[in-house]
């Protein structure tokens, strides 16, 4: 690892390797993923951007030197010259609906005349790369951007051609999935069995075949990989040069499967969004009579000029979508009901499972939600249920299978007391929800001031979950305020703490008195105050002190509010112990008036909506808000029909383009936006 010496780069780089190098292991090794896909890239992606900018902290055992970045000589960096975008998901018939109802709209009138349906297959995304018919490169997916060099192991893949047919292209890029077939898989289970019985020892068994076919391809290795029997189906044309000119998807297909790419025997074309339907139904019923998996079915519009005008947005193309099919269930035993508090004090009971492998990952907890949903399913201790579970979704237990049900069976009661601190748990009727209500619950201590430091609250950086457990558990926090009054000298006396990093954490602490109103009011937990909402309700008053002084009416009057939000938001601060912390915070130094907008530009957007997601370029998130509500605009934090325009960045989030599109609220760059704040008016 890369030595520290307090350089909060180092001691993050530090961090993101030991993560990393656990759920390579998990992944890899194991097959036994702990996180998903997209938080893996996620962390990825920040080591390679620190060491990118800290170069003399990269040390040879990083994981971005061992499996792929800009200096890796096996797994180097391959640009997409076509981007390899992802797929919006739909998951029921209402979904797919919306979507060809969306790409109808967009074509003004032409009628989509065909849909391509393909299986949506449970493997690994790669591109091919052909020049003068001969395999020069494999490239994984990666971020869609960048993707990592695998040429030597796609090479061992039987179904890949190494050359084409005479009157290939000059260039070709194809695009399709890597995947392991069940046969192949039970075969690498079989060896390890029989490995197993060679020396005594419990089998090493893989766990599933999507992550043994994604590891596979990631080996060093191309031995290794050559033996996992690796299979491939190509699904999409990516780049070409001087091939032919097909009209539609499935001609592209065809074109491709007659130079010697596996294309999918199911891949059809329809007239109708109903035959669509027709055939994800006749899919759901095949679904385990393959020997590969898939996890949906993908449809597009099947030609490819009204693919051009659908174009994408900025996660994935408009012309096409995944169609999920319904979550994998599997039954296993319940061996124990447990509560767990939330930060909120929030008493939430969870199933403990004999381990059960559903839904692509090894599951052990599920969900049951509350005391109602509890008894509503009448699970219990020692039965057997059926556990749900679909792609990143939380697993839940759908109910007990009453024929397995033990006669001496009693129904499972809900404690009275909370599991952390002991005192009585109250329940909400109204809410169906039951609550710790000690204020200085450990687990509700811990909860508020993780929330606190957060990077849209007060962004206290340098205290992380580990450090705050410490804390509170040693009597150094016992709330938001003890920041401001921690004794750094006790700090400095425990493990693994070092000088440079309490210097940077109370420089941290003090940067953040300086935070607008509006974050502290988030920061703070009032019930129904997000983020959103504590800037309106900042704005609204101008003061800490003006908002403790109104009365419920004159919150309910805030726009947006209303009487329920007025009413939790009164009784939270006219309760002691909010008084209290607010006092010693103000005493603290923290700013307790809010920013004076400057009205003094063109009103161009007075009383008009606009919502921003994703990073710009020559904005920050907090100066795109501020450029629209100092042209009498507003910035709420989710598009709705009352939408002048959704602005989007880089990264922009899913949903909130979706429900632009859905509601017709216009999408504007960067570009777009500077237009609307000097003009008040849409770009043409």
């Amino acid at each position: 690892m890369a030595p520290s010496d307090g350089n909060p780069a180092a001691d993050r780089i530090d961090e993101l390797q030991a993560t990393l190098d656990h759920h390579a292991k998990q992944y890899y090794e194991l097959d036994a993923p702990e996180i998903s896909d997209a938080e893996w890239d996620r962390l990825y992606h920040e080591l390679v951007a620190l060491e990118q900018a800290n170069p003399e902290l990269v040390t040879p055992d990083s994981i971005t030197q061992r499996v792929g970045g800009s200096v890796n000589e096996a797994f180097a960096p391959v640009t997409h010259t076509v981007p390899m975008m992802s797929l919006h998901n739909a998951f029921d018939i209402d979904d797919l609906r919306s979507w060809n109802e969306r790409a109808q709209r967009r074509l003004e009138g032409q009628a989509v005349p065909r849909f391509g349906v393909e299986l949506k297959f449970d493997g690994l995304a790669i591109s091919l790369r052909y020049e003068n018919g001969v395999l020069v490169q494999g490239a994984t997916r990666g971020d869609g951007k960048v993707g990592e060099d695998v040429t030597h192991n796609v090479r061992t893949i039987a179904d890949i051609p190494e050359t084409l047919p005479g009157g290939a292209p000059p260039l070709l890029e194809v695009r399709g999935e890597v995947y392991l077939r069940l046969s192949a898989f039970e075969r690498l289970n079989q060896r390890q069995r029989e490995l197993a019985a060679e020396t005594g020892k419990e089998p090493k068994l893989y766990v599933n075949p999507r992550n043994t076919a994604a590891g596979s391809l990631r080996q060093v290795d191309a031995a290794v990989t050559s033996e996992r029997e690796l299979s491939f189906f190509c699904y999409q044309l990516g780049l070409v040069e001087g091939g032919p000119e097909p009209d539609s998807h499935t001609e592209t297909l065809a074109w491709l499967g007659s130079l010697g790419f596996p294309i999918n025997e199911h891949t059809q074309s329809f007239a109708t969004i109903d035959d669509v339907e027709q055939r994800i139904a006749e899919f759901q019923a095949m679904r385990h009579d393959l020997d590969y998996e898939f996890d949906g079915v993908v449809v597009k519009v099947d030609h490819l000029r009204l693919q051009a005008e659908l174009g994408a947005d900025a996660k994935a193309p408009r012309w096409a979508i995944a169609y999920k099919l319904p979550p994998e269930e599997q039954t296993t035993t319940l061996l124990d009901i447990e509560v767990s508090i939330g930060p909120s004090g929030r008493a939430t009971p969870f199933a403990i499972l004999d381990p059960v492998f559903v839904g692509g990952v090894t599951v052990g907890t599920a969900t049951l939600h509350n005391q109602d949903q509890v008894a509503a399913k009448d699970v219990r201790p020692g039965d057997t249920v059926i556990v749900r579970r679909a792609g990143d979704v939380i697993p839940e237990v759908v109910g007990p299978v009453l024929s397995d049900r033990d006669p001496s069976s009693q129904p499972w009661v809900f404690p009275s007391d909370c599991p952390v601190c002991g005192e009585r748990l109250v329940r909400d009727e109204a809410a169906a929800a039951t609550h710790c209500v000690n204020f200085h619950c450990d687990r509700q201590v811990r909860g508020r001031i993780e929330h606190f430091v957060g990077r849209y609250a007060l962004d206290i950086e340098y205290l992380g979950e580990k450090n705050i457990d410490r804390f509170v558990s040693l009597g150094l926090l016992a709330d938001v305020a003890d920041l401001y009054t921690l004794d750094f000298d006790k700090v400095l006396e425990l493990d693994r703490i070092g000088a440079k990093s309490v210097e940077n954490l109370k420089a941290s602490i003090e940067n953040s008195k300086s935070r607008p109103l509006g974050n502290l009011l988030f920061g703070l937990r009032i019930p129904e105050i997000g983020q959103v909402n504590g800037q309106t309700l900042a704005a609204a008053f101008g003061s800490m002190d003006a908002i403790m002084a109104a009365s419920i009416e004159d919150i309910a009057a805030v726009d947006g509010f209303g009487q329920v939000i007025a009413e939790a938001v009164h009784a939270w601060f006219e309760t002691d112990q909010a008084r209290d912390l607010i006092g010693r915070l103000q005493a603290a130094g923290l700013t307790m008036e809010a920013a004076q907008v400057d009205r003094s530009k063109e009103q161009t957007l007075e009383g008009q909506a606009v919502v921003v997601s994703g990073t710009l370029e020559h904005f920050t998130r907090d100066g795109a808000k501020e450029a629209i509500l100092e042209r009498g605009g507003k910035s709420p934090g989710s598009v709705s029909k009352k939408t002048l325009a959704l602005v989007v960045g880089t990264d922009p989030g899913a949903s909130k383009v979706t429900k632009a599109e859905e509601t017709g609220v216009p999408i504007l760059d960067e570009a777009g936006f500077l237009t609307l704040l000097e003009t008040g008016e849409l770009p043409a």
